[in-house]
């Protein structure tokens, strides 16, 4: 059955994979949605015996339908290779009586690159069956990790250029280090006064901006979105998913046909709106437990059925989660309340309200952990096992203690790992030992291969004496100009 998209606001408009890809969001400001979620058409049984590659291509190709076997297994297979450091690509951790599934072993230590890794093979792929001969731009609006597995993905190949914004004081030491001594003739990356969500807001407002694309369309650039609003970044992180059901399996954790839960470290939605795609597609899920930070706008609504941004904005040390407008939740609001129109009223209700009211469904729980709850959960299990978490991974650990307190919920559950520890050394030191507190941010990285007996990851090893690329700081009300200043 061919899978074709829509958009979540009402324009009626079809269109296959491929152009979704190209496009990356709907012309109404919408956000691709498949209008039929596809099952699984093979025996979940099986997925023991599959590779990463091989589940991908089991899983992308229900969805990607106009995709051919050899395009989709040309993408695959390019994407999940020596790039990642084993061969498990996304291996099940297990620190005392907790599941980790880590998806760090790609090449900016990240989850991002589990996606990222095969978009531009996606996106070239889309753009020659579609015969776009113009060059394709992306933008992209990061909260930190984005950013960099996109340029990292994107650099240097052939018919795109790719601008980045992050803001200038929400991301770590090491992320902030790792754009902006992005090499590539076609990347450009540049700060902004302002946080995620400034950077993010205007980047879908551009677009929407049909003055602008027209006028770009004839310099010969057409816009296309590394965020996960693109349906070519989301659906491939729908595999994991399953193969963490499937090692989970082969090691014993569960029986073949067992309910799982899944602690996801939420900001944008993104990451956890996969798993729910994955258990309509037949995984066998039983909660999706959303886990937030001190911007606990994502608990409140999954708590109170209340979505409301009107509230400050906190910079924690978790900062890819300093997210306050989770754009992702539209498709979940599409697909429960199954009204395009009821989807648009609710975007409309928060870009000018900055609020609305939805019940969701108990697919979902929710919980969140504070910056000093996300210390203790880094102290406790290093000290318990020597595990050592990043600060996103430790808020997802303690929302998920907490879920079992309150719960009594005894189902196997998978705590979702979304970054290496050396992302964040500096502050995961500081929750080790106070002796840390002060420390620089380079430095720590040599102190936390030797807490954790692990090697620094090649990725950001001697970092910092990278020659700085990119120094561009702009305001949040000049990107819609810079854009259009680069793009001559």
């Amino acid at each position: 059955m061919d899978i074709m998209f829509k958009s979540t606001r009402g324009d009626k408009k079809l269109v296959t994979a491929s152009q979704a890809i190209v496009k990356g969001i709907a012309d109404d400001g919408g956000l691709f949605v498949p209008d039929s979620i596809p099952k699984i058409d093979f025996d979940l049984g099986k997925i023991t015996s599959f590779s990463y590659r091989e589940l991908a291509y089991r899983i992308l190709r229900l969805i990607l339908t106009d995709f051919t076997e050899d395009e989709l297994r040309y993408c695959i297979d390019s994407a999940y290779d020596q790039k990642f450091d084993t061969p498990d690509i996304a291996p099940l951790a297990k620190a005392g009586s907790f599941r980790f599934l880590e998806l760090f072993h790609g090449r900016t230590i990240a989850f991002k690159d589990m996606a990222l890794s095969i978009l531009p093979y996606l996106l070239k792929t889309a753009a020659k069956k579609n015969g776009v001969s113009e060059e394709i731009v992306i933008l992209t609006a990061t909260s930190g990790d984005t950013g960099k597995a996109a340029l990292e993905g994107f650099a240097d190949v052939e018919g795109t250029r790719i601008i980045v914004f992050y803001p200038e004081d929400g991301v770590s030491d090491v992320q902030k280090a790792q754009m902006v001594t992005q090499k590539g003739a076609n990347t450009c990356v540049a700060a902004i006064k302002g946080n995620f969500d400034d950077a993010q807001t205007a980047v879908k407002k551009i677009f929407t901006d049909n003055e602008l694309k027209a006028e770009l369309k004839q310099k010969g650039f057409v816009f296309s979105s590394a965020n996960s609003i693109n349906i070519g970044r989301l659906a491939p992180q729908i595999v994991y998913y399953f193969y963490a059901y499937a090692l989970m399996a082969k090691n014993g954790d569960i029986t073949m046909g067992d309910k799982i839960n899944f602690t996801v470290p939420t900001g944008n939605f993104g990451n956890i709106l996969a798993g729910y795609y994955a258990k309509l597609m037949g995984l066998p899920v039983n909660k999706l437990i959303c886990a937030s930070n001190d911007n606990k706008v994502l608990f409140d609504f999954i708590t109170t059925g209340s979505y409301d941004i009107n509230r400050e904005f906190i910079v924690t040390v978790s900062p890819s989660m300093d997210i306050l407008i989770s754009s992702n939740l539209e498709r979940l609001l599409y697909h429960l309340s199954g009204s395009e129109e009821k989807t648009a009223e609710l975007m409309s209700s928060l870009a000018n309200g900055g609020k609305y009211t939805f019940k969701i469904s108990d697919d979902f729980a929710g919980e969140y952990a504070s910056i000093q709850d996300t210390f203790d959960a880094i102290y406790s299990l290093y000290s318990e096992t020597g595990y050592v978490m990043d600060t996103h991974t430790a808020v997802a650990y303690s929302a998920y203690e907490k879920y079992v307190r309150s719960s009594q919920d005894t189902t196997p559950n998978v705590i979702v790992s979304t970054a290496s520890p050396y992302k964040f050394a500096k502050d995961v030191l500081r929750a080790i030992d106070s002796k840390y507190d002060g420390i620089d941010p380079f430095e720590a990285l040599e102190v936390l291969s030797d807490v954790s007996e692990t090697d620094i990851p090649a990725a950001i090893k001697d970092i910092d004496k990278r020659e700085v690329i990119h120094k561009t700081v702009i305001d949040r009300t000049d990107i819609k100009d810079f854009v259009r200043g680069k793009l001559k």
